[in-house]
């Protein structure tokens, strides 16, 4: 399994042998303007945490260049459907779908959701998605919240993104605390510096993570990982 970070919250997975697209907010994205392009995606499957317009991003265009599938709450689905595109699964907290690639479970996230137009976006949501053997908890804008800690009962996380940028979501104590209830054998940071709002200093995440004795990696925007 390989991760690819966009920068923001934009993530890919490539996974047996299928292109996942996690919240594809490139345009207007400083970061992920650097290095991707969104004629360059072509994804399988694009999976949407929620509808602010840093998450909702370029679904739309890529979806309709690739024919790709869009996993999302239903309410997002409606909005998607009323805009002439079909290939859409609905899905809500708690429920879980099966893929010959892997498997989705969408969970709760402590946050918002609205489309840039005011349309309700329904509930803001993570994923659990597991695939060749591994478990990667996307949690999606969200505080902690205790229930972080059934997650990680019942699941071995091998990998959780978790934000970190403070003001709209958790910040880095917030994450931490994350951290501890999920207990994932890696986590990696997500939603921060984008913007001056949300910039922190990955360096101070860096050394709180290792003061837990928590196993933490930043990635740059571009920058992949192999999930072995």
């Amino acid at each position: 399994m390989n991760i690819t970070y966009f920068g923001h919250s934009a993530f890919q997975v490539d996974t047996s042998g299928k292109t996942l697209l996690f919240d594809p907010f490139i345009t207007s994205n400083p970061l992920a303007e650097e290095v991707i392009s969104v004629d360059a995606l072509h994804p399988d499957v694009i999976i949407l945490t929620h509808a602010h317009f840093d998450h909702w991003g370029d679904t739309m265009e890529i979806a309709r260049q690739s024919e790709a599938l869009i996993v999302s709450n239903h309410e997002i689905s409606q909005y998607i459907q009323r805009q002439g595109y079909e290939n859409v699964l609905s899905m809500n907290i708690g429920g879980s779908v099966e893929f010959e690639w892997g498997k989705l479970m969408m969970t709760y996230a402590r946050h918002s959701s609205s489309f840039s137009d005011g349309t309700y976006g329904g509930t803001a949501n993570g994923y659990l998605l597991y695939s060749e053997g591994k478990c990667v908890y996307n949690s999606g804008d969200t505080d902690v919240f205790f229930e972080m800690q059934w997650i990680g009962e019942n699941n071995e996380i091998d990998l959780a993104l978790l934000p970190i940028g403070d003001l709209f979501t958790m910040g880095l104590v917030g994450s931490i605390n994350a951290v501890k209830l999920l207990e994932p054998k890696l986590t990696i940071p997500i939603h921060y510096n984008t913007f001056p709002p949300i910039a922190v200093e990955t360096k101070r995440w860096l050394e709180m993570m290792e003061a837990g004795q928590y196993s933490g990696k930043v990635l740059k925007p571009g920058e992949s990982l192999e999930l072995n």
